[in-house]
């Protein structure tokens, strides 16, 4: 049975479906150069005005090429949560290929870029202000520490969180076909609330995928 159910989570089984589902979101972004505005994309402007602002209030005015570079792993982030929903349909940013591909080069430019350009104050942000003289070598080696675990769990909140809700909505659907009708309605009724919470944790997790990096490159 757990191999039946983590299969769903194994990008071998098809591979060249499961892949190429993280291509869907250009289908939808193609339409744009051809019809007419509409509303759903003055509603998708004004959700990347507001995100261009929040993200010029973390980096700063001059840092606009990071803000469409933030912005725009949102959006692939966001599009494929949201593709893996549909059923038979792998989800991408639930294999930690993926996760990883996309924190670990943003974060090692970030860190090389910092360390090449700005190497007194990188230097100095291994030490926190106020640290006592005795505890600045354990300081040094706990920041070093957690700096280079930072594209790891970045990488394994977001599997993780897809993972958690596609196990239980699987486990949950394993459950209702072999029960009476009145068992079978409340757990339709829990995976119609799970599938509204997946649908959250999409949005989410990719809005806090985008903030922490935003995060790690104002730093």
């Amino acid at each position: 049975m757990m191999t039946n159910l983590f299969s769903v989570f194994d990008p071998t089984s098809s591979f060249l479906s499961n892949w190429l589902s993280m291509l869907t979101p250009l289908l939808f972004m193609v339409m744009t150069f051809w019809l007419l505005p509409s509303r759903a994309q003055f509603l998708t402007s004004s959700v990347l005005n507001s995100l261009n602002r929040e993200m010029s209030l973390l980096m700063g005015t001059a840092s606009i090429g990071t803000n469409i570079l933030v912005i725009a792993l949102f959006l692939f982030i966001l599009f494929n949560n949201f593709v893996g929903l549909f059923p038979y349909i792998f989800t991408a940013t639930s294999h930690l290929a993926i996760t990883l591909s996309l924190a670990v080069p943003l974060w090692a430019s970030f860190v090389i870029y910092a360390w090449a350009k700005q190497t007194l104050s990188a230097l100095a942000h291994l030490v926190p202000l106020g640290t006592p003289a005795p505890l600045m070598p354990f300081m040094v080696l706990i920041e070093i520490i957690s700096n280079l675990i930072r594209p790891i769990t970045l990488s394994v909140r977001l599997a993780a969180n897809m993972i958690a809700g596609h196990l239980l909505l699987t486990l949950l659907g394993d459950q209702g076909t072999m029960e009476s009708i009145y068992i079978t309605m409340v757990v339709v009724f829990a995976q119609v609330i799970l599938l509204i919470l997946e649908f959250s944790v999409a949005v989410i997790q990719s809005y806090v995928f985008m903030t922490l990096m935003t995060l790690y490159a104002s730093e």
